[in-house]
């Protein structure tokens, strides 16, 4: 079954090759000036290319805020206005198409205002009831264009696998328009889900931090975890090296959700959102959240437990802050704010687990969520029971060392980057 699922993988899956067409013909950008290297998306590609991956298609996206040309215009609104796109519907994931919703919310089935097109809510749909949503919407191919942030638990990895699952149900073709992991794509880091633990913050085992692009794990997720594979052809980005920071992108960053308002959120997203399954605060409903982080009763003696690690490329400060909603709403709270001064050394799950461990034995109010909620985001028992053992930092790493190097090693048939 892996053979020729593989196979046809590799016969199916599809990157767009570079046209001919300037980058900034798509963008309505100027060139840069002098030169050199500079990204491009597979929207843009897709664009420079005529869009001949969708032609004679009734076609749907996938797509939230983030889907943007490098003018910050919307692709929906850019192929809508275009007549070489048969576009006929969008689909919402979490948060909705134009971005509405909070955390655990969408915007439901509505027609969007500036362009008449339906919009179909995806949100905590998958399998036949997706499939059927995608029939509903007379769609030939879906294509998916979101930014992704590099963590397991952010949500729209698994919209993109519940859409891939669906749209093979359905009989449809899938297209995957990729753009930068903006935490790099170097090192796949974390424990990885064990099955059990499947939720919609986690539907496969792949790792806590998988350092992929969205059209890698369309690949990984159509190769290894779908029930079949679906149709997939992906369009790869152009200039992108899988050292680069967002930042080298020379993209304009939008939110991919409320609480994820820059990239600096996404470098520490992928460890401190454990705070999650606990009872501190991890920063939503302040202007920092996923760096600061607290709780009524903590004091310094947490910033300098931290700061005793040694962790490599961050530095904990003190800090004091009351949060506008979501835990310790109105209330000011003690705790620590991350400041990464070293983004290439710097480790976010290593530190995420170091946070816990020193939070635990710095405050007696420490306590995880009822729900074991932490399970979900880690991926088992494991984190929790080590912490609770009392394992240091290296312990609780090593514990998934050997799961992360089997993932390390089936993820590399599915990365299109060097």
């Amino acid at each position: 079954m892996k053979l020729s699922r593989r196979s046809l993988l590799a016969t199916t899956t599809a990157a767009v090759a570079a046209s001919a067409a300037p980058a900034h013909a798509a963008s309505g950008q100027a060139a840069p000036e002098g030169g050199g290297r500079r990204l491009r998306t597979g929207f843009e590609r897709l664009a420079a290319d005529g869009y001949g991956l969708l032609d004679g298609q009734r076609v749907g996206v996938v797509t939230n805020p983030t889907g943007i040309t490098r003018d910050a215009r919307h692709i929906v609104d850019v192929m809508h206005a275009d007549d070489r796109v048969d576009l006929t519907a969008v689909f919402g994931p979490e948060h909705g198409f134009r971005g509405t919703a909070q955390a655990g919310g969408s915007e439901g089935r509505y027609d969007d205002p500036a362009t008449g097109l339906p919009v179909y809510d995806t949100y905590l749909k998958s399998g036949q009831a997706l499939a059927d949503i995608f029939t509903a919407s007379g769609v030939d191919t879906v294509v998916f264009d979101i930014q992704d942030v590099g963590a397991r638990f952010y949500t729209y990895i698994w919209t993109l696998f519940d859409c891939m699952e669906s749209a093979r149900l359905a009989g449809k073709r899938f297209v995957v328009l990729d753009r930068p992991n903006p935490v790099t794509g170097r090192a796949a880091l974390g424990p990885v889900l064990h099955k059990e633990f499947a939720t919609f913050v986690g539907r496969q085992p792949i790792s806590q931090a998988h350092g992929m692009t969205v059209a890698e794990l369309a690949r990984l997720f159509n190769g290894e975890f779908l029930t079949a594979p679906v149709p997939l052809e992906t369009v790869r980005m152009a200039g992108w090296k899988r050292s680069d920071f967002y930042d080298a992108s020379g993209l304009p960053w939008v939110p991919p959700s409320p609480n994820m308002p820059t990239p600096e959120t996404a470098l520490v997203y992928s460890g401190t959102c454990l705070f999650e399954g606990t009872n501190l605060s991890e920063g939503r409903g302040t202007t920092r959240p996923f760096e600061l982080l607290g709780a009524e009763g903590i004091d310094g003696r947490w910033a300098a437990g931290a700061n005793g690690l040694g962790l490599a490329g961050v530095r904990f400060r003190e800090a004091y802050f009351a949060p506008t909603f979501s835990k310790f709403q109105g209330k000011t709270i003690g705790g620590v704010q991350l400041h990464v001064h070293d983004r290439d050394a710097f480790d976010p799950v290593r530190t995420g687990i170091g946070l816990l461990i020193t939070a635990r034995r710095s405050w007696s109010g420490f306590a995880w969520r009822a729900d074991n909620w932490i399970d979900k985001l880690t991926g088992s028992t494991r984190v929790r029971t080590m912490i609770d053992a009392g394992a240091d930092t290296d312990e609780v790493v090593g514990g998934w060392r050997e799961e992360l190097a089997a993932f390390r090693r089936m993820r590399e048939e599915y990365l299109l980057y060097r």
